[in-house]
């Protein structure tokens, strides 16, 4: 069964404030920070090629890759799976993004069928293709779904955020984020969005891309 989806900057006010009203300190976030995001992005394999371009690379440097990619009609499945190892590398692509591009558009996944699919079968679904983790799969569920009640609790942003705002005398491990996260549901996706907003408000830059 498919929950919540957050799709407007009124889904995001709600679950700020239910978020606020049962922790004081979601409460400063509110206080401290300009706006919450909305932070919906388009669905779809596009927003999985930017995914894994994205990967251990700057946020410009993924912008250039991508360009270069969209100039050479290289940003569907079926020009990917017949494209030359030669051309992805003129467009900046390494040997593993290569592969895991490949393996994406081989997938041929049906993007409109996981419209409909329960948050852990999303997840389940990804992560079974190289080149997508646990983090890609659940940023995915979370911006590109509107999953209200994903968290994606290997973010380093959200656990710097976390540690900043709860006063932990560590970053929280995934495992611990986790956990922290479960008080936060139904809405640990907005709370997600206050976390990155939090951490921008603290570095002065955004947590993702």
């Amino acid at each position: 069964m498919v929950g919540r989806i957050i799709e407007t900057e009124a889904c995001i006010a709600e679950g700020t404030a239910w978020l606020a009203a049962r922790e004081p300190r979601f409460a400063t976030v509110l206080e401290v920070v300009e706006a919450v995001p909305l932070r919906r992005r388009p669905d779809g394999f596009g927003a999985l090629v930017w995914a894994i371009v994205g990967q251990q690379v700057s946020t410009a440097s993924a912008a250039a890759i991508l360009g270069r990619l969209e100039a050479a009609g290289l940003t569907e499945g079926a020009a990917l799976a017949a494209v030359s190892e030669e051309e992805l590398r003129a467009c900046g692509l390494s040997r593993p993004k290569m592969r895991y591009l490949r393996a994406l558009a081989a997938a041929e996944l049906d993007f409109p069928a996981l419209r409909a699919m329960p948050d852990a079968a999303v997840i389940a679904e990804l992560v079974a293709l190289p080149g997508i983790g646990r983090w890609t799969a659940e940023v995915y569920a979370m911006l590109s779904l509107g999953r209200a009640d994903v968290f994606a609790p290997g973010d380093l942003a959200l656990q710097e955020a976390a540690r900043a705002l709860f006063g932990l005398a560590a970053r929280p491990s995934e495992r611990e984020l986790r956990a922290m996260a479960e008080a936060w549901s139904p809405w640990r996706g907005v709370a997600a969005r206050m976390l990155w907003a939090y951490y921008r408000h603290l570095k002065a830059r955004e947590g993702i891309g």
